[in-house]
């Protein structure tokens, strides 16, 4: 027998609701993920010449994290990786309060990247934050110790950039190249969008680092292209990875958290 009646009612979207889960993440993705940013803790990939130590490869996927659960979870998945790698290598740790707070801002900032009505004016209180770090950097270096403007626009270089990705347009254009089908442009989301992410964590944290160690010009001057090649490997290797865990998450068709951009 079939049925001939048109049902009456307004459709209604049936989905499987978890308790187990924060701002709309499973726990079990948040876990995984902070495992994968804790293992990836133990490889370094440069030096830190102004206040020493090692920077972790962990850093290249921060922005992934707030692609794939959002920017609370994200941020939480960041923040326990990094504390724990903090402890287990802390050859790559550097001060560990700030590290944790590095990768707690990068996976924030990225999972405010969106599209949609919600949420889409974070990026405008993100805006008015990152400009006090950006104050106080630039303060501190041109009025307080006397550098060159011209050498701290370069050795910013990073920082303002980031900034001005993150205002512009940029923003959403990169959150639209990684929730499109095209596996290149999904690639230049991430690179572009790691750099933008990674860039204001490192303005947010400099702005602290600097303020305690006050390197003179000469490390300045050092630093100028040693940086951008820093954010340059971040964003090949989110790049590289991100490209990989997207593809691979979409092929199997693994249910996405709430507030997931890709």
């Amino acid at each position: 027998m079939t049925l001939d009646i048109i049902p009456e009612g307004e459709e209604r979207k049936v989905e499987a609701v978890s308790s187990a889960a924060i701002d709309g993440a499973p726990i079990a993705y948040i876990v995984v993920l902070a495992a994968i940013v804790t293992t990836l803790s133990f490889i370094p990939f440069s030096i830190v010449l102004a206040s020493g130590g090692s920077m972790p490869l962990s850093q290249a996927v921060f922005p992934l994290l707030g692609w794939l659960l959002g920017p609370i979870a994200g941020a939480i998945a960041s923040g326990i990786g990094s504390l724990i790698g903090a402890f287990l290598a802390p050859y790559t740790a550097g001060i560990p309060a700030i590290s944790v707070f590095g990768a707690i801002i990068a996976s924030f900032v990225a999972g405010t990247m969106v599209l949609g009505k919600k949420r889409r004016y974070w990026w405008l209180g993100l805006t008015l934050i990152f400009l006090i770090p950006l104050f106080i950097y630039a303060n501190r270096a041109i009025g307080l110790n006397g550098i060159s403007p011209r050498i701290f626009i370069a050795g910013a270089f990073v920082d303002w950039s980031a900034l001005v990705l993150f205002i512009l347009p940029t923003r959403t254009l990169f959150t639209h190249w990684i929730k499109g089908s095209n596996l290149a442009l999904v690639a230049a989301g991430i690179f572009g969008g790691t750099w933008t992410a990674s860039g204001l964590s490192h303005l947010g944290v400099v702005a602290i680092t600097y303020s305690i160690f006050n390197w003179p010009e000469e490390v300045w001057i050092a630093l100028i292209p040693i940086i951008p090649v820093e954010n340059l490997i971040r964003s090949f290797v989110g790049m590289v990875i991100g490209c990989g865990v997207i593809a691979g998450l979409r092929a199997i068709g693994l249910v996405k958290s709430r507030e997931a951009i890709y």
